[in-house]
């Protein structure tokens, strides 16, 4: 018997089998929303500082995804900030974003429609390639937001 002090008890063979299923979608988000594989490197030393921000990145895509699939009625402010959703919404939506935030599930169908989620009238929510995907374009919108957007201070030159 293994005593070991990092080995903690399953209460359960399908709580394992769901650990290792998630840990099979991370490194599948990993390997094909950031594509690690297809990335060169000079050294191993960027190879590992890009492995990292990759990492985080697809760590949140993950994180977003399925806090979104868990609580579907709460706030997308409780994962966005306004700088981010609202403009996501903007676009995609083609009006001025709400008062009041849209739910987070509807706001992850959105993201994920800019990386290429086709949004019919099915059950299936986006999974975490299409939302890693939309969140790479979220980020660029939301730059272009804060900079040129309704609330952006002029340029002093």
């Amino acid at each position: 018997m293994d005593r070991s002090p990092f080995r903690t008890p399953r209460t359960s063979r399908s709580e394992g089998a769901h650990c290792e299923r998630e840990i099979e979608i991370f490194f599948r988000t990993l390997k094909s929303g950031a594509r690690i594989e297809a990335r060169r490197f000079e050294t191993l030393e960027r190879f590992e500082r890009c492995l990292a921000v990759s990492m985080i990145v697809a760590w949140r895509t993950l994180y977003t995804t399925r806090i979104g699939r868990e609580f579907p009625d709460v706030s997308c402010e409780s994962v966005f900030s306004a700088n981010e959703w609202q403009p996501v919404y903007q676009l995609v939506m083609k009006e001025d974003p709400p008062a009041e935030p849209p739910k987070l599930r509807i706001m992850i169908r959105l993201i994920a429609r800019l990386g290429g989620y086709i949004d019919r009238a099915r059950d299936d929510e986006p999974g975490p390639d299409t939302t890693m995907r939309g969140m790479e374009r979220l980020h660029d919108i939301s730059a272009c937001w804060i900079s040129f957007g309704p609330k952006s201070q002029p340029l002093v030159t």
